[in-house]
Formats: C-alpha cells, sequence, structure tokens
C-alpha cells in the first residue's frame, strides 16, 4: 500500500508543466467556447435555406448588375439606330446615361403612400409655422397695447398735474381779485380730505361730472389767459391780451412743459 502511494515532495509532483497563474483556466475555456460559438454560426449561415425575397433580391441585383446585350431586342434597336454603350440618350445628346434606377417597395403601403406622407408632413409643418407666426404677431400687439396703455397713462397723468397747477394759480388769482368763490366748483382746487366721508362724497361729485380732466384743463387755461393774462405753462402774467398773444406761444407752451 505504501508503494501505490504518491509522494507529494517527490519531483514528478512538484514539476508539473502547467500554467497555474490565477484565472488563466476559467480564460482559456471561455475562449474556446467562444472559437466554437462562431464556428457553428458560420456553419448554420452555410447551411441556412434561403428565403424566398432574399432569392429574389439575389438574382435581381445579379441581373441589373450585368450590362445589356445584342441578346436584349430594346438594346439591339438602339444599336441600329446608331446609339453606343455609354453614350447619352437622346438627339442632342443630353439625356441619361445609366438606366432608371428599380426602387422596391419594402413595406407594405400602396403606391403614393410614401408622397403622401411627406406632403402631411409638409403641410403640418407650414400649420406650425403659421401658428407660430400668429402667436408671434399677439404678442407684438399685445406689447404695443400696453406701450399704448402707459403712454395714454402717463398723458392723463399729466393733465392732472397741469389741471391742479390751473386750479392753485386761479385760486390765487381770484383771491387777489377779491372774489369769495370761483366761477366754478371745479376751478379752484378742493382742500384735502379729512374724512372717509368727505372723500366718499367727493369722488361722487366727480363721478356725476360730465367734463374729464383735459375738457377742465382747457376752459381753465382759456379763464385764466382771458381774465389774468396768465399762461399756466410759462408760469408769467401778461400785462394785456396783446402782450399775452405776442409773446406766450399759447397752446405749443404745454409741448414745452
Amino acid at each position: 500500500m505504501e508503494d501505490t502511494e504518491e509522494d507529494y515532495m517527490s519531483d514528478s509532483f512538484i514539476n508539473v508543466d502547467q500554467d497555474i497563474r490565477p484565472g488563466m483556466p476559467m480564460l482559456r475555456r471561455v475562449k474556446e467556447t467562444f472559437k466554437k460559438e462562431e464556428k457553428q454560426k458560420e456553419v448554420n449561415q452555410k447551411n441556412r435555406q434561403k428565403s424566398i425575397k432574399e432569392q429574389e433580391q439575389e438574382q435581381r441585383d445579379t441581373a441589373l448588375n450585368i450590362a445589356l446585350g445584342n441578346e436584349n431586342k430594346g438594346f439591339a434597336m438602339l444599336r441600329k439606330m446608331g446609339y453606343k454603350s455609354g453614350q447619352p440618350l437622346g438627339k442632342s445628346g443630353e439625356g441619361i446615361i445609366e438606366p432608371i434606377p428599380l426602387n422596391m417597395n419594402k413595406g407594405r403601403s400602396g403606391l403614393g403612400h410614401e408622397e403622401l406622407k411627406k406632403r402631411k408632413a409638409e403641410e403640418k409643418m407650414e400649420n406650425y409655422r403659421k401658428k407660430l407666426h400668429i402667436q408671434k404677431q399677439a404678442e407684438i400687439q399685445t406689447a404695443d397695447l400696453f406701450k399704448m396703455r402707459m403712454k395714454t397713462k402717463q398723458e392723463e397723468m399729466q393733465v392732472k398735474r397741469d389741471l391742479e397747477k390751473s386750479q392753485k394759480a386761479c385760486h390765487q388769482l381770484d383771491m387777489q381779485k377779491g372774489l369769495e368763490l370761483p366761477r366754478e366748483v371745479w376751478f379752484w382746487l378742493r382742500p384735502s380730505r379729512r374724512n372717509d366721508v368727505e372723500q366718499q362724497d367727493e369722488e361722487e361729485e366727480e363721478e356725476e361730472d360730465d367734463l374729464s380732466a383735459s375738457d377742465k384743463l382747457q376752459i381753465l387755461t382759456e379763464y385764466l389767459r382771458e381774465h389774468y393774462h396768465y399762461c399756466i405753462w410759462c408760469g408769467t402774467a401778461y400785462e394785456d391780451q396783446e402782450d399775452l398773444s405776442s409773446n406766450c406761444p399759447g397752446a405749443t407752451c404745454a409741448d414745452h412743459e
């Protein structure tokens, strides 16, 4: 029994000619398996029976790659009329040289489907462009309307400021003349509102008044110019009507204000 047992310290056991690096046997087996699979795929590809469509495609490509010869009746007729291979068609020699390519419809759609699809895509794009154009025009109109409203609001505020200035000037000039009451209620600037009740009453009176701030300013300006020869925009009281007409630009004073 001792003779049959292996000696683990002998040279025959230690000096074994094999690659004992970690992972090497596994890597070798993976490569061998991969090569076997590649060979099997090649074999299957050669032995695989081609489908009818593939056979038709190969036959078609083979036929299209062969130039027409005299055995073709159409080509023979062209040769009789003086045509040479590689020469453009037509009397003036400006026609095509290569035959019209054969375009196979690989899908299930009918003839004209691609053109219809292309036309619908173009119509969709055109509608999208129109929508963007309309949206842009609406934005521009909104911006212009906003600017117009702001300009109108600024003009209204300027008219109110000019009216208050005219009312103050009228009040002062009327008092210097000895008048205790204004010719019209709104000719004089009203005193500061003392409570909510008076404020509400004044707002109701303004609502009942049919004259706008612009109309009041025009009437009051004419009153000051006629009775006191005074121009609110010049801030000057002239000696008489002739002096006012000669030295005051009139309505153009407001443009310089």
